[in-house]
């Protein structure tokens, strides 16, 4: 067939995305930090885009992200006069008496510490700076004052540069002695001085060795512990006390006695001394109650009150004074800058309404808590509020609300659902509370196994598998029942008939 090239006419259905949209839909999927730093950014590239002043205006506002229609109404006149105002009455300051009672924040710091009256400002920036000590910092201090030669201190160097995350050396001793030209000899001493430092344990190649330097520090290098990590530790982890005792030739007792020893023992000497910053979680939408009822109100505070600026509202409107192409960039500019604000107004709008919808479905959960959830999908909500599934999925990606029981992403209240006896559905979330709080109330000596919880959560009209409870328990980090059995030491006879 010959190759030509033809007009062909068609009628086809295509879905095209305008930049607002993309716009708005980004803004939907944001978290709360990430939004703070999309408006910072735009503040600082439009100049037609501006903060509004951080007082309401006359008649209150409902968001405080503001609209560019009531941006322009706003009254420049009435911040001029405080202004003013305030300059005023500068002049009629007593200078003496502000500095004896306005001091600054360092004089201050330092009245409060001989024990005089505390400051009325915050004290000063430098005195509130503060800086977590890592592990290798304090190991390093720890080396400098040891009485070592030089050679051994660049050895430990070497070492503490070489710790993994849990405080174990993560090279072998001939890549410590290739790297420092060193014997393996002197490279052990230094590893066995490390080893006690501070935290005990650190430097250990293994558990095993971790757990037997701890041993040695406390003395009890050849007690029935030691004699249990060095030679019985998987035996140890299975909790088989009946076994070891048989196979060391002693009681049970002391065998317990011994594995308590043990598990008083820190596993991960570097556990103190973790990287990671605890995280802070601001919450996008805060539920109350208001006499019987929930409310649901959006977080706005911090969020800067965005607006057009007035004067480059007008620019474009002064024909002849600005040059063509100096406009069209200012026309360009306040429309980039009107699609932000109202973006912003429709994601907060959708938040809200997503929200809302939520907990009409999980009202149980307000009232009595996780164990009372529902298993909602997304589905339910998009229904609810009229809008596609993706836009609700959106709307929950990276949001937490503040609830009565505490803070939960928006998404924790999508579970799937459990069949239970009476044919309605469970949420999985609920069923793994009841799960959590049977193995709570377990007698510790005497664990329920999966299949024993499962016929209790029968009992309770919940239809669970084994497996699926074994599912649940570890998607929460608890042991089985072989790990959660504990044993006491039988009291002497006089404590019984306490």
């Amino acid at each position: 067939m010959a190759l030509e090239i033809r007009q062909v006419q068609k009628l086809a259905q295509q879905l095209v995305m305008t930049p607002q949209l993309q716009q708005a839909i980004k803004l939907l999927q944001l978290s709360r930090i990430e939004l703070e730093e999309l408006i910072s950014e735009e503040l600082q590239e439009n100049p037609t885009l501006e903060e509004g002043p951080a007082e309401e205006p006359e008649g209150g506002a409902d968001t405080q992200i503001q609209a560019p229609d009531a941006a322009a109404e706003t009254v420049e006149a009435p911040l001029i006069n405080r202004e003013l105002s305030t300059a005023d009455k500068i002049g009629t300051l007593d200078w003496q008496d502000y500095i004896d009672t306005h001091s600054n924040s360092i004089h201050g710091s330092l009245t409060a510490e001989a024990g005089g009256d505390e400051g009325e400002g915050p004290p000063s920036w430098e005195n509130t700076l503060t800086k977590k000590t890592s592990l290798e910092d304090h190991l390093i201090w720890q080396l400098r004052l040891s009485r070592i030669s030089e050679k051994e201190e660049n050895i430990g160097f070497y070492i503490i540069g070489n710790l993994d995350e849990n405080g174990f050396l993560a090279i072998g001793l001939d890549d410590i002695c290739q790297a420092t030209d060193a014997t393996p000899e002197a490279v052990e001493a230094v590893v066995k001085r490390i080893q006690f430092f501070d935290p005990v344990g650190v430097a250990a190649r293994d558990l095993k060795e971790c757990l037997l330097v701890q041993l040695e520090n406390l003395g009890l290098s050849d007690s029935l512990a030691a004699r249990i990590v060095s030679d019985h530790l998987p035996q140890l982890e299975s909790k088989r006390f009946e076994k070891l005792a048989k196979e060391l030739g002693t009681s049970v007792e002391d065998v317990i006695t011994a594995s308590q020893v043990i598990s008083s023992l820190e596993p991960k000497p570097a556990r103190g001394f973790g990287e990671e910053e605890p995280r802070t979680i601001i919450p996008d939408v805060f539920v109350e109650k208001i006499g019987d009822e929930y409310v649901v109100f959006l977080n706005d505070e911090g969020m800067p009150r965005l607006r057009v600026s007035p004067l480059y509202r007008r620019l474009p409107a002064q024909g002849g004074e600005e040059e063509e192409r100096t406009r069209q960039y200012l026309q360009e500019k306040v429309r980039a800058a009107t699609w932000l604000i109202k973006s912003i107004h429709q994601r907060q709008q959708t938040l809200y309404r997503v929200t809302q919808s939520i907990f009409k479905f999980q009202r149980d959960f307000l009232d009595h808590g996780v164990s009372h959830m529902h298993p909602m999908v997304l589905r339910d909500v998009a229904e609810d509020i009229e809008m596609h599934e993706s836009t609700v999925s959106r709307a929950t990606a990276n949001k937490y609300v503040h609830t009565p029981h505490g803070l939960f992403e928006l998404k924790f209240f999508f579970q799937s659902g459990v069949k239970s006896g009476n044919g309605e559905d469970v949420a999985s979330e609920s069923v793994k509370e009841k799960i959590r709080s049977l193995i709570s109330a377990e007698d510790s000596r005497r664990p329920y196994s999966d299949q024993h919880i499962a016929g209790l959560l029968g009992q309770q009209a919940i239809a669970i598998a084994r497996r699926t409870v074994a599912k649940y328990r570890e998607a929460m980090g608890i042991l089985p029942s072989s790990k959660r059995r504990q044993y006491f030491r039988r009291k002497p006879e006089t404590e019984k008939g306490e």
